[in-house]
């Protein structure tokens, strides 16, 4: 009987091969941090010669770009999609986006790029423009576009939806890394993923709702 072929992926796949780079650069990335990644580490981990990278990607930085491109701001666009016309309260609305939000600042993609943005990503400053427009300020967009919503509507207080964007933003994200860690930070490591979801957004739709003028903390500032 005759043996299997034994041909390399990048052979067999090749409409893949974008995809394994992609998926193969994140994991190296993740491991030893931009600036330490090399491509030959990226070919080997996809199973492609480093040629056959720059048949898709002239750079690193670029493939950062793309990177970034596949992973959070596909995500960014999806959510476009879903909520900013979504029908609904907007409690309603932002309750869903914060809770898409929330899934992807758990899943294994996240972490990895968090620590590269925030450990060398301020070495590379045509990256780091990128990143920040791409990714910081449409998110940031997104938030602002649902809250506006609900002060139209008169569901939340008339805030900065600017203020409210970094806020969520920073909130989740910190609690998301806090549950990454569990075994350090006292404060979630008895909770599961959906308990501290449920505390975020009951905390952060609270802060947003118009403030009961008739409510004992206002009467007791006033006397």
């Amino acid at each position: 009987m005759a043996e299997p072929l034994t041909e390399p992926r990048w052979r067999r796949l090749p409409e893949e091969r974008p995809r394994q780079i992609i998926e193969a650069a994140l994991a190296i990335f993740g491991e030893r941090g931009l600036a330490a990644a090399r491509l030959d580490d990226i070919a080997k981990r996809a199973g492609l010669s480093k040629g056959t990278i720059y048949l898709y990607f002239p750079n690193k930085e670029e493939l950062f770009r793309e990177v970034i491109r596949s992973t959070v701001v596909s995500r960014i666009a999806e959510r476009e999609q879903a909520f900013l016309n979504a029908p609904g309260s907007a409690i309603e609305v932002l309750t869903d986006y914060t809770r898409a939000y929330w899934k992807f600042i758990r899943s294994s993609e996240f972490a990895p790029i968090f620590r590269l943005v925030h450990a060398e990503i301020h070495n590379f400053p045509d990256l780091a423009a990128f990143y920040v427009e791409e990714v910081v300020a449409r998110n940031h967009r997104l938030v602002e576009a649902l809250v506006k919503r609900g002060i139209d509507t008169g569901e939340f207080r008339d805030i900065d939806p600017r203020v409210a964007a970094r806020l969520l933003a920073s909130t989740f994200v910190m609690h998301g890394l806090w549950c990454t860690h569990r075994d350090f930070f006292f404060t979630v490591a008895a909770k599961t993923d959906d308990e501290v979801f449920d505390e975020l957004i009951d905390f952060f739709l609270h802060a947003l709702r118009p403030r009961d003028p008739n409510n004992r903390v206002a009467r007791s500032i006033e006397s």
